[in-house]
């Protein structure tokens, strides 16, 4: 990336600056350039000890839909590592005097975090067969973080999920008659409000970080709000993050009913009856990502083939959204 170099002599005075003056930066690397966010791994070193870190900061680009700044987002983090989930330490929000932006820097976990080489490699076959369990441990443990503990959040129930997703429609133009078949089954079957909780809003394969062993850590907390914990259950089991293992619901790799069982056991308490408006929901949500990366790409906005190739999903979403409010 051309930032590379201002980049790495900033990040070098901040290192410093947190972890004394004979820090050192070593093997700095980009991980991704993102809509939002920019994500590199390096490692600090301080005499024999040598740290592996992640650095992740705002892009100021333009997103789908609104999203926590980095630093609140590095809060949440913070007080779900407190709380013992499975999260990477955040080690410091980046302020003015670290000349990076709005960011933090948190600990490094190594391991998978892509679906198809966590569905196909023999390597990951244990962590196939624990990893719903793992999942609905890990949820009910989210969901019964005490707000009073978190950082402010935005609270994002399922009528206002609706009407955020009614108005990017409205304003994308776009003739889609399945989506408009969508909107108007989620406005028919819009579930009762429920108190509140933490929810992740993009607990699924790719922001999970997986092990032999299992699952290793939550990632990208940007979604996190406080809404109805039953989101979570319906976004990791949205069709798209299946993976073409359809019958698998979560994730590809087991079912809403062992996810349920698993939560349960661990403390949760969810109603499987509210799970389908959210996987509608879901499926429609990320059908407009599709299109919103279609468009940026087709507009010169962002030229990039990553974005070309998932702006050409949307048909997909259609065929999903179709099966599910059949009842598929």
């Amino acid at each position: 990336m051309t930032l590379a170099g201002p980049l790495a002599g900033r990040l070098a005075a901040s290192v410093r600056r947190h972890f004394g003056p004979d820090a050192r930066v070593v093997d700095l690397e980009a991980l991704s350039g993102g809509a939002s966010a920019d994500t590199w791994r390096f490692d600090v070193v301080t005499g024999e000890i040598r740290r592996p870190l992640i650095l992740q900061y705002s892009t100021g680009t333009e997103q789908f839909e609104s999203s926590l700044e980095r630093s609140l987002q590095g809060k949440v983090q913070a007080a779900a590592h407190e709380a013992g989930l499975p999260v990477a330490e955040v080690l410091f929000l980046l302020d003015e005097a670290d000349a990076l932006g709005d960011g933090y820097v948190m600990s490094r976990i190594e391991g998978e975090t892509l679906g198809t080489r966590i569905h196909k490699l023999a390597e990951y076959a244990a962590a196939r067969a624990m990893l719903t369990r793992q999942c609905g441990e890990t949820l009910a443990r989210l969901h019964g973080l005490d707000p009073k503990k978190l950082p402010t959040l935005p609270v994002r129930g399922a009528a206002d999920s609706l009407a955020t997703l009614r108005a990017i429609f409205r304003r994308s133009a776009a003739d889609l008659a399945v989506f408009e078949l969508a909107l108007q089954w989620l406005e028919d079957h819009v579930p009762a409000p429920v108190a509140p909780r933490l929810v992740h809003g993009d607990f699924r394969l790719g922001n999970l970080i997986v092990g032999p062993e299992g699952l290793r850590a939550v990632v990208d907390w940007e979604m996190a709000h406080l809404g109805d914990p039953a989101e979570d259950f319906g976004w990791i089991s949205v069709p798209s993050w299946r993976f073409g293992r359809l019958e698998q619901e979560v994730g590809g790799f087991g079912t809403l009913d062992e996810l349920a069982c698993a939560y349960r056991a661990a403390g949760g308490d969810i109603d499987l009856g509210r799970v389908r408006f959210w996987q509608v929901l879901g499926a429609l949500k990320w059908g407009l990502v599709c299109r919103f990366f279609a468009v940026k790409h087709l507009a010169g906005d962002v030229r990039h083939i990553e974005r070309a190739v998932i702006g050409r999903r949307t048909s997909e979403t259609e065929l999903d959204l179709l099966t599910l409010i059949e009842g598929g």
